[in-house]
């Protein structure tokens, strides 16, 4: 998954817990253009905390795994 595709699917899932892209920048204290840019693809250099932060708000997790060779059957099935 590109970056600018991770904002992407964390507005998907903040849109499908009806969350407003208002009310989770309050929550977080991070600014709205600052959520509505990383969402749109456009902002690359949000740092990492708030990534894992906007992950965390939404209940979610972000994991780290060993780069393989091979697809796995999850990279297949998810495409």
């Amino acid at each position: 998954m590109e970056f600018n595709e991770l904002g992407k699917e964390f507005a998907t899932l903040r849109k499908s817990k009806n969350i407003t892209s208002q009310q989770m920048a309050k929550d977080l204290n991070i600014s709205r253009s600052t959520i509505s840019n990383f969402e749109n693809g456009g902002i690359i250099d949000i740092g990492l905390k708030k990534v894992l932060q906007i992950a965390d708000y939404l209940g979610y997790e972000i994991v780290l795994k060993e780069k393989s060779g091979f697809p796995s059957f999850e990279d297949i099935v998810n495409g």
